[in-house]
């Protein structure tokens, strides 16, 4: 104890004198030693306004669990890569984005939540739609805190309205890379600047499968109308497939896609004017072009178009997980600031919608916005990426009847045949990692048309059947085969 701080409780006994006001400072200060401070790894561009959000959210979760949280941001490009590093260093975090979710939980890089979120996530765990818990179950346990968002998906290609309204460009018969083609070539023509096709790093065609592990791994099944939905293949030997990235490949090679896309992971913000078309997963809670429109700043500033069927499927329910280190010294403390995050709007809408009062304010509609001239995507957290989307305050714009029509669309979705198969990759997990090394040479290449895609499949082939390729689709298919025997 400093000499000062004797003094003055001697003096103070000698007087008779109460030392509350110290006593209470002295209380202050230990509670505030005794917060913690949580570490998140989160993918993307840290907001601009960073500090402000944080600010609010760490005001709250204080009062709340006597908890703070220090968030780090990795690019989408990046992200993968340098998550894998971090899993396999050891390093210590607290919370994260799920980076190779099934993989990774198997390897006990993620705590067992399976316990955790009930307690002390309560509200939030019972928010979940059941597609969730089934998908992201592994070995009979559950490793994650699923944002409750898109539980199912419909891909679709996005086309910024701004240049479809300049050059009065049809979109009406746009439904595959096929029928995309003739836009570009109009958009390019007159926006030779502007990226016609926004396709980076860790962008994956779509060709209408599903996958148990995840789609940057070349093990899939089949879930299109007449697809043969009981067998894992490499999608990349897929008919369907190899046109898809034959499409994309000439794109790149007309200028469509930009040159340095297998490296590139810039974002192109959805508010720019850099791009004009892009592949955009859409689900639910985006009332079809309203909420990329509201990410765009401009009403009705996206439009999009439909390339696959709206399905509940493994990697929708694995979208964006939550995971908590097993290397964490707060793991309860952990999960109960996800639970927070996930069922306090005042927090969830103060992330996601950005600063009250300046990007939006409350109308006398219940649970319903106006945005104002402070609202932007860059100064604001994505709504997928966050928490609960069942939570979040709706702009004006949405109506009661497309809220119904939400709340009746998940209802009626049909599942995919692989939703909740999580293999065991314990017996593979050699083979896994070498194949990953394989896909990272050859997967970015493929996937944004960089690479002519018949003769680099075959090299890629011969590389992944080196690589184990053939055990581990074997082992998968055993495994799948009796997850539907026990269906």
């Amino acid at each position: 104890m400093k000499r000062w701080v004797k003094g003055l409780l001697a003096t103070a006994a000698v007087l008779g004198v109460g030392l509350t006001i110290a006593g209470c400072s002295s209380k202050k200060a230990a509670d505030s030693s005794d917060t913690k401070t949580l570490t998140m790894y989160q993918i993307g561009d840290k907001p601009k306004n960073y500090d402000a959000l944080m600010a609010k959210t760490n005001k709250i979760l204080k009062k709340k669990a006597n908890a703070k949280l220090k968030i780090n941001y990795i690019g989408f490009g990046d992200y993968a890569k340098k998550m894998s590093v971090i899993v396999s260093s050891g390093e210590s975090y607290d919370i994260a984005k799920a980076d190779n979710y099934v993989v990774n939980a198997q390897k006990g890089a993620y705590a067992d939540l399976t316990k955790l979120l009930p307690k002390y996530a309560s509200k939030a765990y019972k928010s979940l739609d059941p597609a969730y818990i089934q998908g992201n179950k592994v070995n009979g346990k559950l490793y994650a805190m699923p944002i409750n968002a898109n539980v199912y998906r419909t891909q679709t290609i996005a086309f910024n309205n701004s240049y479809l309204k300049k050059y009065n460009i049809d979109i009406s018969k746009v439904n595959s890379y096929k029928t995309l083609e003739p836009v570009l070539k109009k958009i390019h023509a007159v926006e030779p600047n502007v990226v016609a096709f926004k396709a980076t790093k860790g962008f994956v065609a779509e060709s209408g499968f599903d996958y148990p592990l995840t789609d940057k791994m070349p093990f899939a099944v089949d879930i299109t109308d007449g697809g043969n939905a009981n067998k894992i293949v490499n999608p990349y030997d897929s008919a369907r497939t190899q046109t898809n990235l034959a499409y994309l490949h000439k794109f790149y090679q007309k200028g469509y896609i930009p040159q340095d896309a297998a490296t590139n992971s810039k974002e192109y913000g959805l508010s720019s004017k850099t791009w004009f078309a892009r592949q955009e997963l859409v689900g639910p809670y985006d009332y079809g072009n309203q909420a990329l429109s509201t990410a765009s700043g401009e009403k009705n500033g996206i439009v999009t178009k439909k390339i696959s069927t709206p399905l509940k499927t493994t990697g929708q329910a694995q979208m964006f997980n939550w995971v908590v280190s097993n290397s964490s010294q707060n793991k309860e403390l952990a999960v109960k600031v996800l639970g927070i995050m996930n069922s306090d709007p005042e927090l969830l809408n103060g992330l996601v919608w950005g600063e009250e009062g300046d990007a939006w304010e409350k109308t006398d509609q219940k649970d319903k916005i106006k945005l104002l001239k402070g609202y932007a995507a860059d100064r604001s957290m994505g709504a997928w990426m966050t928490g609960d989307n069942s939570i979040l305050y709706t702009t004006t714009d949405v109506t009661d009847k497309m809220i119904k029509e939400r709340k009746d669309s998940i209802a009626s979705a049909k599942t995919s045949p692989i939703l909740g198969f999580n293999p065991d990759t314990s017996k593979i997990k050699t083979q896994i990692t070498n194949i990953q090394n394989v896909m990272n040479q050859y997967g970015d290449q493929l996937n944004t048309g960089t690479a002519d895609p018949k003769p680099t499949i075959k090299k890629m082939n011969k590389a992944l059947k080196t690589a184990g390729y053939d055990e581990v689709r074997a082992e998968l298919q055993k495994q799948y085969d009796k997850f539907r025997q026990s269906k």
